[in-house]
């Protein structure tokens, strides 16, 4: 099949490896025929959780903590990952000087998926439960940030947070995946 990656050489992926920390690390081996030979950066990868306890419906900003990640790896340039483990909350990137925004998009929400609708036949968890699945649906469970010169390259009123989608506390798990180097 072309384009098939079980059809190239071996030597062109190079060599994993890992330590007891969740960092990867990837260095390419030779080079495919007929290419410049250039001088390749070490690869990293790396993988964390982070857990927030909620106090029920609302935003919750994690930026710092992630930012603290960053810095305590060294990462200079790359891509980070964050994934929320669970289906009725998620993740968004939102302003984080004024906290009208944030009401606001919960005032809206609140009329576009309201508690106890009667549409709902999922409701064993619940009045809440089934709107919160909706509004996960609807919004993110994952977001890439850039990473430039060891910063998240967010902009000057930007944040990273969890949005709780269920009235009850909860303890929320977010994957975290670094690349670059």
């Amino acid at each position: 099949m072309p384009g098939s990656l079980s059809r190239l050489p071996l030597e062109w992926f190079g060599h994993f490896s890992g330590d007891a920390n969740g960092v990867n690390s990837y260095q390419p081996s030779g080079q495919r025929p007929g290419t410049v030979q250039k001088k390749t950066a070490m690869l990293h990868q790396a993988r964390h959780e982070i857990r927030i306890e909620t106090r029920g419906r609302g935003f919750y900003e994690f930026t710092d903590t992630v930012q603290t990640w960053l810095s305590h790896h060294r990462f200079q340039t790359g891509l980070l990952t964050l994934l929320v483990r669970h289906t009725s909350a998620s993740l968004l990137i939102q302003e984080n000087a004024d906290p009208d925004v944030r009401r606001d998009l919960e005032a809206f929400f609140s009329r576009l998926v309201p508690d106890g609708e009667t549409l709902f036949v999922h409701t064993a968890e619940g009045e809440d439960d089934m709107p919160a699945h909706v509004r996960a649906a609807l919004t993110a469970v994952t977001v890439s940030v850039p990473v430039a010169q060891g910063r998240l390259a967010l902009g000057t009123w930007q944040g990273i947070y969890l949005w709780e989608h269920r009235h009850a506390p909860h303890q929320r798990s977010i994957a975290v995946h670094f690349i670059g180097d």
